[in-house]
């Protein structure tokens, strides 16, 4: 796991916030692996990354990738949001620029969490940026979930690898997000919001 910092050009980019809520990670990853009756070991080998490095993360250290947060998600059979959500009060308001981000660890792409599904009503809303560049390979999220996408500015190719589709600000896109699928920014300054629906 790379830490975001030592990306080249990365620190001269005020445009793209590396605040991980850590002590929120570290408290989800406790709670959902104590849920779950997996071991450190366990959660590690289904998520496919290090013991030491869950270990870290538990501890509130370390800097995931998005890619990172995505496995554990799947090998706990949550959400990304139940990771990453902060404590809500009554009324919350995020400013453009703020909210909990993470950067992904293979592709000039960072996701800012807007909104987690509270119990019963299991949809999250995310506000992404992306640059032209590599592409946003995603795998499989949990089985059911479904992607709703609006294109905000810029121009972005999504959906399912072998069906993605050019999209326009203010097209939108739904399809199955428990495929493999892709986000690629055709212009600069690409943003997007999507909405993930787990059933």
């Amino acid at each position: 796991m790379s830490e975001a910092t030592d990306r080249p050009g990365r620190s001269e980019r005020p445009d793209r916030p590396d605040r991980l809520p850590m002590e929120w990670i570290a408290g989800s990853l406790k709670r959902e692996r104590a849920r779950a009756g997996l071991s450190l070991s366990e959660l590690a080998k289904r998520a496919g990354i290090a013991k030491s490095t869950l270990s870290q993360l538990e501890a509130g250290g370390g800097n995931p990738g998005v890619e990172t947060l995505w496995s554990l998600g799947v090998a706990l059979g949550v959400p990304f949001s139940a990771l990453v959500e902060p404590p809500v009060s009554g009324v919350q308001v995020i400013r453009a620029g703020e909210g909990p981000t993470v950067a992904s660890e293979r592709a000039d792409f960072a996701a800012t969490l807007l909104s987690a599904g509270p119990p019963g009503v299991r949809r999250d809303i995310y506000h992404l940026r992306m640059e032209p560049g590599a592409a946003r390979e995603s795998e499989p999220h949990i089985p059911g979930t479904v992607e709703h996408l609006v294109v905000c500015g810029g121009q972005v190719k999504a959906g399912p690898r072998g069906e993605t589709v050019e999209l326009n600000p203010g097209d939108y896109l739904t399809y199955r997000g428990d495929v493999p699928h892709v986000y690629e920014a055709l212009a600069p300054g690409t943003t997007f919001v999507l909405v993930m629906q787990h059933v």
